[in-house]
């Protein structure tokens, strides 16, 4: 199984919570529920979405992340050492700024064995039933060394900090393992953030180069003696809120390092619009390394994009790595946070069943005809 992962038709993760949830989380808020009727409400639409998913023609599916508020607090504030808390601003968006929640460091950090994903994911497996690979996606260890989450008073070494959040995802990749996950991602903003020449990541303390290197080391080494057969994934994101993004900027920076070096399975990178570059950086991924999953097709939007023009993108792509690793999905989720993006439950549908369609063309049916050339060279 390891060997489809990333799968040529795949997606990042996150879907638009229906009206239905959206309803039954206002009613916890307000008291008319409780927490199990709530929790309850979330499995009925995440039975419905699997069901979805599968009939899309999609060989993966994920629980759309209905259980979340955002695609990283709901994951990290459950560690131990990590709280979320209301800041005075939100993240700064293109076009204004994100709803106020985020997390800081509280003391040392370790994995909590009781993380409710944890038993989130083997309902959501259960679930499944093996009729499709279910994926677990979960914020990249990256996402702590953003500016302003490390408590210095706990950690006043850098590195004390570092090998702290290794361990913590070591601890975390192993339960999750243990729970009957074989495809986990990782889901990095900030890797991303160090390729955007808009964001100045040297604060006076660590240059951008250096964090880089960093970053690098921190995925490399959460996976080390990972079990075999789980699969791992980086997904790079540059923003995803209401159908807005947070910055620009090519993978170009990052690309002899990260995505030469880092040692995971697939790359979901975002190419679906001119703030993505050119596929130049791709040439630097070793022949035998990593897929690159590329996220031609928008979440932003509902109107479905061209077929042939898609096709010829990956073509183009195929110039620069081997159109043997290049796989195709959304550049984002549909809904990274509780609000979701601004399309239909359709559109997204139709999106996911798009993307299917095309990876049975370009993929399926060539890799038919070079089993069917080389039977009848055989014979």
């Amino acid at each position: 199984m390891s060997n489809k992962i990333p799968f040529r038709a795949d997606h990042v993760g996150s879907l638009l919570r229906p009206q239905a949830l959206l309803q039954a989380r206002a009613d916890f808020q307000a008291g008319k529920i409780t927490a199990d009727e709530l929790y309850e409400n979330e499995t009925k639409e995440i039975e419905r979405i699997i069901d979805k998913q599968i009939e899309a023609g999609l060989d993966v599916v994920t629980d759309g992340e209905f259980r979340r508020r955002f695609w990283h607090t709901d994951f990290l504030e459950q560690l131990n050492g990590i709280e979320g808390f209301v800041p005075d601003k939100g993240y700064p968006f293109s076009k204004g700024e994100t709803e106020r929640y985020t997390v800081r460091n509280k003391g040392k950090i370790s994995f909590n064995p009781d993380h409710p994903q944890i038993k989130d994911f083997v309902l959501f497996n259960k679930l499944v039933d093996g009729r499709a690979v279910a994926k677990q996606t979960i914020p990249s260890p990256n996402q702590l060394f953003n500016i302003g989450i490390r408590d210095k008073e706990t950690y006043p070494d850098l590195e004390e900090f570092t090998k702290d959040i290794i361990q913590t995802y070591r601890d975390a990749i192993q339960a999750f393992y243990n729970a009957g996950v074989r495809y986990l991602q990782l889901d990095d903003v900030y890797i991303a953030g160090l390729s955007s020449p808009d964001i100045p990541f040297n604060d006076g303390e660590y240059s951008r180069e250096v964090l880089i290197e960093l970053a690098l080391r921190v995925i490399n080494e959460i996976l080390e003696d990972k079990p075999e057969d789980l699969s791992v994934t980086t997904h790079l994101c540059r923003g995803n809120y209401r159908s807005d993004h947070a910055f620009s900027g090519s993978y170009d920076i990052i690309a002899p390092t990260l995505l030469a070096k880092e040692k995971v399975d697939g790359f979901f990178l975002e190419y679906d619009d001119e703030r993505s570059g050119t596929f130049q950086p791709l040439s630097h991924i070793p022949s035998d390394g990593a897929k690159v999953v590329l996220g031609l097709v928008t979440s932003k939007t509902g109107e479905l994009e061209d077929k042939e023009a898609i096709k010829a993108r990956i073509k183009e792509a195929s110039q620069y790595i081997s159109h043997d690793q290049l796989c195709l999905s959304p550049q984002c989720g549909f809904a990274s946070t509780h609000h979701g993006n601004e399309l239909t439950e359709e559109q997204q549908w139709e999106k996911l069943k798009f993307i299917a369609d095309i990876a049975k063309e370009v993929w399926e049916e060539e890799e038919k005809s070079l089993t069917a050339a080389g039977n009848a060279e055989k014979a």
